[in-house]
Formats: C-alpha cells, sequence, structure tokens
C-alpha cells in the first residue's frame, strides 16, 4: 500500500492526518528531515495515532534530492507510518502488505539490483505487481468457484458502518470479516446495514 491507499482507507472512517512538525536535523555532510504526523478523528476530534518518520539524501538514490523534497518523503513516511500503526489489521485482512511502500523504496547502500536479504514477502510483492489487481481476482474467483464481493459493495458497507448509529465493535466485526464475503452474502450485510440504520434512526427521531 502506498500512501495513497492508507489516505483513502482513513479517510473512508473518518480519520485524516495532521502534521505535527516537519525538523531539519541536516549535517554538513547530510540532509536529513524528521516529521510527525497524528491522526485526527472527525467525528470525536481526538487524536487517534501518530507516526514519525525520517528521510535523508545519503539513502541509496536520493543522493541528488533537493532538499525540499527529502522534507517532503519525510512527510509523506509520517503519513503512512501512522495509519499502519492503526489500521495494519484492515489492510492485511483485505490481502495487502501493511508495510507502506515507502518505507520500502529504499535499500540502504546495497545495490536495488542484488538485495542484501531477499525474502518470500518481497518476491510475493513483486508477483502481486506484476499482475493487475483485476486479473488477479478473476483467476482466484475461477480458481475458487466463487464470486466475491465486488470493490463496489465494499465501499458501499464501509460507508453504511461509517453512520454515527453505528457502533464501534458491529463495524470492527464487520471489517474483519468483508475480504471473505461473496456477492451474495455482502448484498445481505448491506440490506442488513441499511435496516438497522433506519430503525435507529427512526428510534432516535422518536425520542427526539
Amino acid at each position: 500500500m502506498n500512501v495513497e491507499g492508507w489516505q483513502y482507507a482513513g479517510s473512508r472512517l473518518g480519520i485524516l492526518p495532521v502534521v505535527e512538525h516537519v525538523v531539519n536535523i541536516s549535517t554538513d555532510e547530510e540532509i536529513k528531515y524528521q516529521a510527525k504526523v497524528n491522526l485526527l478523528d472527525l467525528r470525536s476530534q481526538q487524536v487517534v495515532g501518530a507516526g514519525f518518520a525520517i528521510c535523508s539524501n545519503k539513502e541509496q538514490g536520493k543522493k541528488y534530492y533537493q532538499e525540499f523534497a527529502i522534507a517532503s518523503m519525510a512527510q509523506t513516511r509520517a503519513i503512512g507510518k501512522a495509519y499502519r500503526n492503526i489500521l495494519a489489521w484492515i489492510i492485511r485482512a483485505a490481502g495487502y502488505e501493511p508495510t507502506p511502500v515507502e518505507e520500502m523504496d529504499y535499500g540502504g547502500n546495497e545495490s536495488s539490483a542484488k538485495p542484501a536479504v531477499p525474502t518470500e514477502k518481497k518476491a510475493t510483492m513483486k508477483a502481486a505487481s506484476a499482475t493487475p489487481v483485476a486479473e488477479k481476482t478473476e483467476v482466484d474467483e475461477q480458481v475458487a468457484g466463487v464470486r466475491y464481493a465486488s470493490a463496489k459493495q465494499k465501499e458501499e458497507i464501509i460507508r453504511l458502518l461509517n453512520n454515527p448509529v453505528i457502533t464501534r465493535q458491529e463495524k470492527t466485526k464487520m471489517l474483519l470479516n468483508i475480504n471473505r464475503f461473496d456477492e451474495e452474502r455482502a448484498a445481505q450485510a448491506i440490506d442488513k446495514l441499511k435496516k438497522v440504520i433506519e430503525d435507529r434512526e427512526d428510534g432516535q427521531s422518536a425520542a427526539a
């Protein structure tokens, strides 16, 4: 997941990043910035997470980066890290690697063509990136004989879960299982959520 993906997932839950500070910790030999980002829950107006990150022109591939680019990357990494700290379980449940891609785009002083410690996880990520997501999903569904919930259905479920009448426990339970829903179960979940929201909103109106 790159930072845009993390921001999308967070925004669907009403959680947005706020940069607290970007500090220049450079030396005569190195351009180096540290950033801190807080995550703000728009409904409660409470800080629900934070992330720190550093970027330096000593990293591989950044030797000729200008200072503003180093400062910008520190902020980008801090945003991804902050979201990863609180939403990693959702991303993992969706079948993605939760480490922000901005933390994986360099390898110290080693050559990028010859990583120091090749891992099965990295090989899997490369294989996944070579295959379009839509094609991979279609193949998986054909093999399993199951048509899993579409991206549109999942987006609608997340939108409904963000309704204030839905409890945090109900939201967490459904998000943990959303990647297992087939099309029929997802449709049932959407209908059920709409009915629950309508009933609870009517109850609140009657109480008022």
